[in-house]
């Protein structure tokens, strides 16, 4: 693991601190939070709880995330976690993109990288291989330059319920972008809600750090997003978000918060989906799936 000791010039806000304290101290596994936001919905695919059933039950325990951002046919890719956590989804993506892949790690806080660092050696030694396929780094997803990630490095970007931790979600899509090879792919789980919060909540740490603090306003998200240069944005799935804390949800009023999977491409397109008479066809050649493949929550192409 690579430490990040200037990377917070310029960068590190009270945000960073208060949810650096919130994920390295305060919370000490899924039990302590207080809403659904950093809990996955629903069920993966069979390879990924199969890659999952691998993964320490330590690193599964303190890891926070909304979603399962893994898109299919991942052999051979280099790809990018922002906000790694104690590794949960690179452990499981090193298994999807096999040995001749690469997975790279980054997060600011120290006790989440620590856990993840624990188990890398063992881990890989349990899966036979002659080494790891996994690094882990210390940084800011707003600056990945002083982590050492060069443009064009990933094939595939994830992130799974980190962006709203972000005070500054604008660089971290222009990192997104920058980092991406050509044609390259961003796919991330976040929490999104359905208004601008009031300022006093956005700052508030223990909304913050449950994930709803910073949770991306629909609008903007879009506005960011084409800013970077992601303007056809496609939503894969969307669940709803129950906060079980009285007070939290008295405090919220009426916003309404959901995990949304994004998948997003580095590619010269329009700003909207438009119809003009074109097609595609679906040959039922990819092994995994012959029947059909799944474009997003609104677009599937039967063979």
């Amino acid at each position: 693991m690579q430490t990040g000791s200037e990377q917070s010039q310029g960068i590190q806000s009270q945000t960073h601190v208060d949810v650096e304290a919130y994920y390295g101290h305060i919370l000490k596994g899924k039990n302590d939070l207080k809403t659904t936001a950093c809990c996955v919905a629903g069920s993966p695919d069979q390879s990924i709880r199969e890659a999952l059933r691998r993964v320490p039950a330590e690193v599964q325990e303190k890891f926070y995330g909304c979603g399962t951002p893994f898109p299919q046919h991942l052999e051979g890719l280099t790809v990018l976690d922002l906000g790694s956590g104690t590794g949960r989804d690179c452990y499981v993506l090193s298994q999807l993109v096999g040995q001749s892949g690469r997975v790279l790690g980054i997060d600011m806080t120290p006790n989440q990288l620590a856990v993840a660092e624990r188990y890398r050696n063992s881990f890989f030694a349990s899966l036979g291989w002659a080494s790891p396929n996994v690094d882990f780094r210390q940084g800011y997803i707003e600056n990945l330059r002083a982590a050492d990630v060069p443009d064009g490095f990933a094939d595939l970007i994830v992130s799974n319920c980190v962006f709203n931790l972000s005070p500054r979600k604008d660089l971290v899509f222009a990192e997104a972008w920058r980092t991406l090879k050509p044609g390259g792919e961003l796919y991330f789980s976040d929490v999104f809600v359905d208004r601008r919060l009031d300022a006093t909540l956005a700052a508030d740490p223990v909304l913050v750090g449950e994930c709803l603090g910073g949770a991306l306003y629909h609008g903007d998200f879009r506005r960011v997003m084409q800013q970077a240069g992601f303007f056809d944005f496609r939503i894969v799935s969307r669940n709803p978000i129950e906060v079980t804390n009285a007070p939290l949800k008295k405090q919220l009023g009426n916003a309404q918060f959901e995990s949304v999977t994004i998948r997003a491409f580095k590619l010269d397109l329009e700003d909207a989906c438009e119809d003009y008479g074109q097609a595609a066809r679906y040959r039922g050649n990819e092994l995994s799936n012959a029947s059909e493949f799944v474009l997003d929550g609104g677009h599937v192409f039967e063979a």
